[in-house]
């Protein structure tokens, strides 16, 4: 028996040896720990992002999201005060590169904010508001995250009103009546449920919130006084460069329902309303031209001498209108009533409200005079019977 356990623990030994000539000398560099600074990260500065491994636009887009949140974050973290002057390089090379490949300007935009930044909670759950959340957020919480959700519903309820969209052009280039009442009638219907979609806006979103925290990490560096000479984009420009904070005015469907309808708004307003343009994916922008090189849905109409063409015209007019309309009580009541309340001191656990954005919108219009100038426009196309 003792000749036995020797033999066995010889063995053990020899099989101990063997495995230790087999594993590496052990060492800190094998485990990434540092010789000079052990467990801590040696220059943990961010180093500059490579965009050359993203492969199609639905990750540059996501990386035109994220970039923007950040640098939208870093510009208005201190709010109205401190306001750098620069965008430090590993933030601004990037964010210049993705956005020059997706052919979008280097700040947040409509389509960062609400067209890119949602997913389903359930993926097998409908596309609802209380299934839906955003994938990064700025301070506000469920402000916040309310507003871009709604925001995103009044996108969602517009779907059918561009397909009909396209239905109308397509019915006014085979003059087929019936096929353009089918899509006029769809499109007043969508364009009232975006109505209604935007009406949650006062369930999830509270004025004083929009009005002291949300609001200027929307903001740009183009006509705002926070911030006027614009802002240096480090490697890029040694002069500032200055840009449009989001808008309503950046989102596609409000400016195809107007080119389809011939909707012509005054000259200061198609001024600000073609740059904003600018701050949309090239394709929807090019959707845009389209529409508007398609024969006149207006003037076919007029010559079409049918009663029934016109009233379902008109119909549409009317609640494109309505939802401008809406837009305009919602903004009173997330700025002007935002701002009493933001003041007021009620609300002493928020920030200060910004000042420079007091009379502006986020995209650096005077909001009410520019709502209520395209809203009274829209109506001015409404054909009279008697044409």
């Amino acid at each position: 028996m003792e000749r036995l356990h020797m033999t066995s623990t010889v063995k053990d030994m020899e099989a101990q040896k063997r495995k230790l000539k087999k594993s590496p000398p052990l060492s800190l560099e094998r485990f990434h720990i540092s010789e000079d600074y052990g467990f801590l990260f040696p220059d943990p500065l961010m180093p500059l992002l490579s965009c050359h491994l993203l492969k199609d636009h639905r990750e540059l887009h996501l990386a035109h999201l994220l970039l923007s949140f950040i640098t939208m974050g870093y510009v208005w973290q201190e709010g109205e005060k401190n306001i750098p002057k620069v965008l430090p390089r590993n933030l601004a090379l990037p964010f210049v590169e993705v956005s020059r490949t997706l052919g979008l300007p280097p700040i947040l935009v409509h389509s960062d904010l609400v067209l890119t930044n949602w997913k389903k909670k359930d993926p097998d759950g409908p596309l609802e508001i209380r299934n839906l959340d955003t994938i990064i957020s700025l301070p506000g919480g469920e402000s916040l995250k309310g507003f871009v959700l709604v925001t995103l519903l009044v996108e969602k309820a517009a779907v059918p009103g561009i397909k009909a969209l396209v239905q109308a052009i397509n019915a006014v280039l085979q003059s087929s009546d019936d096929d353009l009442l089918q899509a006029l009638e769809q499109l007043k219907t969508s364009i009232a449920e975006m109505t209604n979609a935007l009406r949650k806006m006062h369930d999830y979103v509270d004025p004083a919130i929009f009005y002291a925290v949300i609001r200027i990490f929307l903001s740009g560096w183009k006509d705002n006084p926070a911030i006027p000479e614009g802002l240096i984009y480090e490697g890029v420009s040694e002069k500032p460069l200055k840009y449009s904070g989001g808008s309503a005015a950046q989102s596609t469907t409000f400016h195809a329902f107007d080119e389809l309808l011939g909707v012509c708004h005054s000259k200061e307003s198609t001024t600000f309303l073609h740059r904003m343009r600018e701050y949309m994916p090239p394709s929807h922008r090019a959707f845009l031209e389209e529409v508007h090189s398609a024969p006149s849905l207006r003037e076919y109409i007029l010559s079409s001498g049918s009663c029934l063409l016109r009233e379902a015209y008109n119909q549409c007019v009317k609640a494109l209108a309505e939802l401008r309309n809406h837009h305009i009580s919602i903004v009173a009541k997330y700025i002007l009533t935002g701002a009493a309340k933001a003041k007021d001191g009620s609300m002493a656990n928020l920030p200060g409200p910004p000042h420079a954005l007091a009379e502006v919108g986020t995209g650096g219009t005077a909001v009410f005079k520019f709502l209520k100038s395209v809203r009274d426009t829209t109506l001015g196309v409404i054909i009279d019977q008697s044409d």
